[in-house]
């Protein structure tokens, strides 16, 4: 969304019928470098490239709802992308907790992970505006107070408004898989971000991603027990937090006989 989130909002009108998705959101595009604290190498037969993505441009279309989340909720709950490191206690109105979520679908896991972790402040990025407008109308249903998102690529934000040191978790559920072996590339779980996050965490802070791809939970376990600045915090993959909800997607694919696997590491003290 970038710094225009207050322009956007003010234009932004409700109407009787979906409204398409604005021309105006960031694309496949917006990237940034590869990090020089990269560190291992990609899992055998993947070469991760140059850049990384945090997403990839999705169709959609924003109900009639959602959109007045954004007008009544965007001003409190929408944080402005910025190239500066973010005063967290300012943006949540409190010291608390932080924790990064890359990627939060429509938000049905934030919205329940954000309620029974009350303690805890949510940073979340996505620039899915269905996605977004979804999980701001949870919040205004709900009475939710520990979310804040950022509509914008969270390699970005990781890179400009996180400094080291600052995050008591991270959470990546349910990521593109990207099936094809020539795609696994563009996966989001590589060397390169991996090695950002560790260097964001707090000493003892945690990286907990999910996948129902069991070669991509492969690939997590592989890149991160190759990272020297995380542990894992199970032998192989962790059971499944009792933080992490099954969504209706999730309870859909168990019943057709897919996997789920959580992988949870933690930065070393």
């Amino acid at each position: 969304m970038g710094v225009g989130v207050a322009a956007n909002l003010q234009s932004r009108t409700v109407t009787e019928t979906p409204s398409t998705l604005p021309p105006t959101a960031p694309s496949s595009e917006t990237s940034a470098q590869q990090p020089t604290e990269a560190r291992g190498a990609a899992p055998a037969g993947v070469a991760y490239p140059k850049t990384i993505k945090s997403f990839v441009r999705r169709a959609g279309r924003t109900t009639t709802g959602q959109a007045k989340a954004f007008e009544d909720l965007g001003p409190r709950f929408l944080l402005p992308y910025a190239p500066a490191p973010l005063d967290a206690a300012a943006a949540f109105g409190r010291t608390a907790p932080v924790v990064l979520e890359i990627g939060f679908g429509m938000g049905e896991a934030t919205a329940h992970i954000a309620r029974v972790r009350p303690q805890d402040n949510f940073l979340c990025c996505e620039v899915h505006e269905p996605g977004v407008g979804a999980l701001l109308k949870r919040i205004g249903e709900q009475g939710i107070e520990n979310i804040r998102i950022v509509q914008h690529d969270a390699v970005e934000v990781i890179d400009h408004m996180l400094p080291p040191g600052t995050l008591d978790g991270v959470h990546i559920f349910f990521p593109d898989p990207w099936h094809k072996t020539k795609h696994n590339k563009r996966r989001l779980i590589q060397p390169p971000l991996v090695a950002k996050l560790a260097a964001r965490l707090k000493p003892g802070g945690y990286l907990h991603c999910a996948t129902d791809w069991q070669p991509y939970a492969e690939q997590m376990l592989e890149v991160l027990s190759a990272e020297p600045a995380l542990i894992n915090t199970a032998d192989g993959y962790a059971p499944q937090p009792d933080y992490r909800p099954l969504t209706k997607f999730e309870n859909r694919g168990l019943r057709l006989g897919h996997g789920v696997w959580d992988v949870v590491f933690k930065r070393r003290d």
